[in-house]
């Protein structure tokens, strides 16, 4: 597997983002220097794919309560080899939301968060190097329940402060408002 499309949009979103330099910079630094990056078997930290997915109005944001962090969160998961960010971006979507008909709402990356996942069982301490694409349902907004979810819900942007103060979160927020305004 090939880390040069990640490294590609990383670039990209440098370009397009400059004030979140050291951001991609350490992101950069972390897939340059592990081939293994998309493999949760690289316990320093790893890639995800996660969704900003918006209904088919792009009002409102579906998060899921995580089971096992306790907090409101867009969809994401572990890349597990598949070094194809966007793939897995809808792939995590579509399992976590029960939601078949999604869309990409372009190839570039929307985000990129870095962000400590605590030690668990088996798993120690590490970094999620979590590639975020903006995503729009294009059929019906009813989700199903997963079993990584305690809830999910259609979250008006303007009120996701509401339900999180990440950072990362009210960030991918002021950047779909300012997008859509």
């Amino acid at each position: 597997m090939s880390t040069n499309n990640l490294i590609d949009l990383l670039q990209a979103y440098q370009g397009f983002y400059p004030d979140e330099s050291r951001t991609v910079t350490r992101y950069l630094e972390f897939v340059s220097n592990h081939p293994d990056c998309f493999e949760r078997t690289q316990l320093k930290g790893h890639v995800t794919g996660s969704a900003w997915l918006v209904n088919t109005t792009g009002t409102h944001v579906l998060l899921t309560h995580h089971r096992k962090l306790n907090k409101w969160l867009q969809l994401g998961g572990h890349a597990d080899g598949n070094s194809n960010v966007l793939e897995v971006a809808l792939m995590e979507a579509r399992e976590e939301s029960g939601i078949d008909q999604i869309q990409s709402l372009g190839t570039q990356l929307f985000d990129i968060d870095i962000h400590e996942i605590p030690a668990r069982k088996n798993d120690p301490a590490h970094l999620h190097y979590d590639a975020r694409f903006a995503l729009q349902v294009t059929g019906n907004n009813t989700f199903t329940l997963s079993d990584e979810s305690n809830a999910l819900e259609w979250v008006e942007i303007p009120q996701l402060s509401k339900y999180t103060s990440e950072t990362s979160m009210l960030r991918m927020a002021d950047k779909w408002s300012h997008q859509n305004s």
